[in-house]
């Protein structure tokens, strides 16, 4: 049997894409796997989460500069562009998931983070013997920006994370009206503050779910809601886990999702899969992914948001088969199917 290694050191960061991505990916690989065995280096506060009969290397610090041996493995997975383990023997294979190239957008980084960022990455791709991206933005953006240089490179999108066999549980918080939902974590780039002007002139309220990574930028969302006087109706709910997040899906009028920097965004095919209209930014991925179905905010203007929300919430209760589409294209995105596109890469990588 080909021995697999995925690198899932980013699982330590719970409640993020990144975890899920390697959680749903493994899970996926073990299934459709039948000519390899898949082994996992992960941090061991993890535990098992891919079962007692799967193989574990579990990180430990020195391992940054000296990993366990990996002879014995025919290909190496980085699952992520930021990733610090790459085995030094050159006989390994390596495939390289680049899920975004974020710093380079809006002013999030200064100019010679940027340049830093850009050397790293270009570092890890001169290492990868094939490059995959999450979508063809990011893949777009990695011609723009890095030498690929004539490297294979392949588009595998990612799949829906919704698990039929978890039913939605009542979170603790709960708003007390109709309300919109959006998830990810607090940071600038997710542009959340924009949010609140949704709830002027109606009785909405605002869910915003996930972890805090920036406490400053919560502070700005909470005085914009100030500003526009409907702080009451703004509710902010910390990580929530996956059944307590299928319950925000399953009763928000919409989910809202203004995002400026995203390399795909699961919580848009999520919401999708409940069957919600979903309101997206026009910016980077998230147009790729959304689809024609989905409905977009051209700008961020206050007015021109509330005019969208009211007329496309028109538009999703008037068209009959809307739902039925929204549900289709988000399972279109199946993780079955990821699986076996990178297992066709690993093979040809033997």
């Amino acid at each position: 049997m080909h021995k697999i290694i995925l690198d899932c050191e980013r699982m330590k960061y719970p409640h993020t894409g990144l975890y899920h991505f390697c959680l749903q990916l493994g899970r996926s690989l073990l299934k459709e796997a039948v000519e390899e065995a898949i082994s996992f280096f992960m941090p061991r506060k993890c535990g098992p989460v891919f079962g007692t009969h799967a193989q574990y290397i579990y990180q430990h610090a020195v391992h940054k500069w000296i990993l366990p041996a990996t002879a014995k493995y025919n290909v190496w997975h980085a699952t992520h562009q930021g990733s610090q383990y790459f085995p030094a023997n050159r006989k390994i294979p390596v495939v390289l998931t680049v899920h975004d190239l974020n710093f380079l957008k809006g002013n999030f980084k200064s100019a010679a983070k940027r340049k830093t960022c850009l050397q790293a990455l270009q570092h890890k791709i001169d290492r990868a013997d094939h490059i995959t991206t999450i979508s063809q933005f990011v893949l777009d953006d990695l011609h723009a920006h890095i030498r690929l240089n004539n490297k294979p490179a392949t588009v595998i999108y990612n799949g829906c994370n919704i698990n039929a066999a978890i039913l939605p549980a009542a979170p603790l918080v709960q708003p007390g009206g109709p309300f919109l939902f959006t998830i990810g974590t607090i940071a600038v780039k997710k542009n959340f503050h924009v949010l609140p002007a949704l709830l002027v002139n109606n009785d909405k309220h605002l869910v915003i779910a996930g972890i805090v990574q920036d406490e400053a930028y919560k502070k700005e969302i909470i005085a914009a809601a100030q500003k526009t006087g409907v702080l009451s109706r703004v509710h902010f709910t910390g990580p929530v886990t996956e059944a307590e997040k299928y319950w925000y899906y399953q009763h928000c009028e919409a989910f809202v999702f203004p995002s400026l920097a995203e390399g795909f965004g699961l919580p848009v095919i999520e919401a999708m899969a409940f069957g919600k209209p979903v309101f997206l930014s026009t910016q980077t991925s998230l147009p790729e992914i959304g689809g024609e179905d989905a409905f977009y905010f051209n700008d961020f203007d206050p007015e021109n948001m509330q005019e969208i929300l009211q007329r496309r919430m028109t538009v999703y209760s008037t068209d009959t088969g809307l739902v039925e589409r929204l549900k289709a294209r988000a399972y279109s995105f199946n993780w079955q199917q990821t699986a076996r596109q990178y297992i066709e890469i690993y093979r040809g990588l033997y």
